[in-house]
């Protein structure tokens, strides 16, 4: 909590920051002329007394916010060939987007080369086939990667495509302390929500913290890891289970790391989250406000890390995937468009906002350039930008960010004594059977009337004609398969198997994870994960 008035907010914190990052105080003012403040203060008692870029961070992680520039432009995107992925990514970056967000497909997502009989049928459909180097290198060709930020959604092979791209920055120069963006790494939301896991709990759970070991050395300014609460949420978890399940998560990735032998703050610093944005505009803004609260204290509370860098939760928005609707898909524009606001209101670092088409096929480019835009409106239109945190003080906002606040920590609470954990909770199948129970509860809903989509059970048309639907050029994933052959043909078959094969016992075991509590004593981790492990609740194909 902070005593600072906020004439000592500006003096203190506002001003040195402006200075320190070199920006310059820009100058609002409205089309009336009326020039407006970086922030505004509640009254005593309405709200958060400390200011943005102070602990707890309710308002915001840096004092000036969208004011000295706006938040990272990232669209989402990937579809058959590396070199047509390329094109898309280049074409969107002329138009004005900030940074890249990268689509794997199925068979790259869980370690199959393209032409494995279980991965032929899917090589290329939901995403970007990756087999080697070589279409890394044709995925950003002509794009410089010292200066721009690259997302990766990869979790169950992250090390290996967090490693080609590094090499692949290595080959354009670009120096360690330069390579930016996020790899997904997070493997727990996937046993919980999406079913992309390759290995068993204690190895993905290794392999995870072997990549926060590796991003240290190889990348320091990476974030190693995306902590996910988008997919479940598309799995039809409520905003108070995205937001409990989440940071649960990211709890357990931080003691893993501990247990691992690294620095905690170290690794806290290279954390980002990814939430999902979607149509409750005001709960959604009360969520993201409370997500930082909750993650500063978790931080400086439970693992006694005082670095205000560590504390600050960074993240990720990307616009309701399962919100958007076959049913007159245009009115998804209008869905998209007051996530991103809600994304925005809430102070996100960076958002992808989906195309109005994506209920129907992959985005066309027409529909990805209307999301962008959409983008650049909310940021130099719409005036949401202009002032930090402008809800703030709201009795509504605040009152609902509390509420939302303490419905989470009494589920985080739940979860750490019945399963002592995420890790525990998911084990033994309580995550995905909560989510499970919220998406039927929503669906009864809809079915019944109780809840309003519209163009689905209200406000329906008699007659809609059929809308255009996205498909990626069928030949090309022709050569997927054909650059795959050509690679093994012109490698150096003994090198490639050299470093697969090690000799015994070169390598030390990987330490034990602690075992879950349960009331009253006894431990229910580690499982066996066999025939009987748990499957997602709603199985979900894409990205995101």
């Amino acid at each position: 909590m902070s005593d600072r008035s906020p004439e000592e907010w500006r003096r203190e914190v506002y001003q040195p920051f402006v200075e320190r990052r070199g920006e310059r105080k820009p100058v609002f003012r409205t089309s009336s002329g009326i020039e407006l403040e970086a922030c505004y203060f509640p009254a005593a008692g309405q709200g958060p007394p400390e200011g943005p870029g102070e602990f707890p961070f309710t308002r915001g992680v840096h004092p000036t916010m969208y004011r000295g520039r706006p938040w990272t432009m990232r669209q989402y995107a990937g579809f058959s060939t590396a070199a047509a992925t390329n094109q898309r990514f280049r074409y969107l970056l002329e138009q004005g987007q900030t940074g890249l967000s990268v689509a794997f497909d199925l068979p790259t997502q869980i370690g199959y080369d393209s032409d494995h009989p279980l991965a032929a049928p899917e090589a290329g459909r939901v995403g970007v086939a990756i087999n080697s180097l070589r279409d890394f290198e044709r995925l950003f060709e002509g794009i410089p990667l010292g200066q721009v930020s690259t997302s990766m959604t990869i979790n169950a092979t992250g090390i290996v495509l967090f490693s080609m791209y590094l090499a692949l920055c290595k080959r354009q120069d670009v120096p360690k302390e330069k390579v930016l963006g996020t790899v997904q790494n997070d493997i727990l939301k996937e046993f919980i929500a999406r079913g992309n896991y390759r290995f068993d709990v204690a190895p993905s759970m290794r392999l995870t913290t072997d990549l926060f070991r590796f991003q240290q050395e190889r990348a320091p300014r990476f974030n190693a890891i995306s902590v996910s609460g988008y997919h479940m949420r598309e799995a039809g978890c409520s905003a108070v289970q995205e937001l409990a399940f989440t940071l649960g998560d990211g709890v357990a990735y931080l003691e893993a790391a501990r247990d691992a032998g690294l620095d905690v703050a170290a690794t806290a610093r290279r954390v980002s989250f990814f939430f999902n944005g979607h149509n409750e505009l005001f709960e959604e803004v009360a969520k993201f406000r409370a997500a930082r609260r909750m993650w500063a204290r978790i931080v400086k509370e439970r693992f006694g890390v005082g670095d205000p860098r560590a504390q600050m939760m960074r993240f990720h928005t990307q616009t309701g995937g399962s919100t958007l609707t076959s049913q007159q898909p245009l009115v998804n524009a209008a869905r998209v468009t007051l996530q991103a606001l809600a994304a925005v209101l809430g102070g996100t670092q960076s958002l992808h906002t989906n195309g109005y088409d994506e209920a129907i096929s992959l985005p066309s480019e027409q529909s990805a350039l209307l999301a962008l835009r959409t983008q650049q409106v909310i940021a130099f239109e719409s005036g949401a930008a202009d002032v930090v945190d402008p809800l703030g003080g709201a009795p509504f906002v605040e009152r609902l960010t509390d509420e939302v606040e303490g419905a989470a920590l009494a589920e985080m609470a739940k979860v750490e004594q019945e399963f002592g954990g995420m890790v525990g909770a998911v084990a033994a199948g309580y995550v995905q059977r909560a989510i499970q129970r919220e998406a039927l509860a929503f669906q009864y809903a809809v079915e019944k009337g109780e809840r309003v989509v519209v163009g689905v059970n209200r406000f329906e048309l008699d007659q809609e004609a059929p809308a255009e639907a996205f498909r990626p050029d069928p030949d090309a994933r022709a050569g997927i398969f054909r650059d795959l052959e050509a690679v093994r043909a012109e490698r150096d078959a003994g090198a490639a198997a050299a470093p697969l094969v090690r000799p015994a016992g070169s390598r030390a075991p990987p330490p034990p994870l602690r075992p879950a509590r349960r009331e009253g004593g006894g431990a229910c981790f580690p499982v066996v994960w066999g025939r009987h492990r748990p499957r997602p609740a709603v199985p979900v194909m894409c990205g995101g």
